[in-house]
């Protein structure tokens, strides 16, 4: 009988995380319609301005944050589980966010900057 805990308590641990998610989805479904409303609304008036996306700035900052992740989980990796397939997981983003430091890099001496 130790160890073991109630049904109220097991059946209120189950319940949680399902009323957690449902009225995550909720809020998230809301205010995706409260977003597609007030921008149709600004498009009939003619006052919507399309948001402008950096891709340059994008892939510097994705970059450098995959690159430094990369990088600490390589070495991380390689001190816990030494050379194996399991260093993937280090080098993948690695290679990811040095891929778009130099796309940065060859798009930003491109434009002559």
């Amino acid at each position: 009988m130790e160890g073991t805990w109630p049904v109220a308590a097991q059946v209120i641990i189950a319940i949680i995380p399902i009323v957690g998610i449902v009225m995550g989805s909720v809020v998230i479904f809301f205010y995706l319609l409260w977003y597609h409303k007030r921008r149709t609304l600004l498009i009939k008036a003619g006052q919507y301005d399309p948001p402008k996306f950096d891709f340059l700035s994008f892939s510097l900052l994705a970059g450098l944050l995959l690159a430094s992740v990369g990088v600490t989980l390589t070495v991380f990796l390689i001190i816990a589980i030494g050379v194996s397939f399991g260093l993937l997981g280090g080098l993948i983003p690695l290679a990811c966010g040095t891929g778009l430091l130099a796309y940065y890099r060859i798009r930003r001496s491109g434009r002559g900057a």
